[in-house]
């Protein structure tokens, strides 16, 4: 399993999911197993997790939602783009 931190630096959202998240920073778990009978090792992904933690109506949020790595790729990647619709 590898953790990788990602940072959001305004609100955000992720293909599959309504909701809009907002901007912070966020853990990235994903989880990976051996591919056995190869000649070299090799690894496949079994899962991406992101772990969201923020408050909501003033109530701490805590969930892990399944991502595809992705949406998350494309999110950061709108997330970085000067020219994103908000700033039209």
């Amino acid at each position: 399993m590898t953790h990788k931190t990602v940072t959001f630096a305004h609100p955000f959202h992720l293909r599959g999911h309504s909701d809009l998240f907002p901007a912070g920073s966020y853990v990235v778990d994903t989880t990976e197993e051996l591919i056995e009978g190869v000649s070299i090792t090799a690894y496949r992904r079994v899962s991406t997790d992101l772990h969201l933690k923020y408050k909501h109506n003033g109530m701490m949020v805590d969930r892990i939602l399944s991502i595809k790595p992705v949406d998350l790729d494309i999110a950061l990647t709108r997330d970085a783009d000067p020219d994103r619709p908000e700033h039209r």
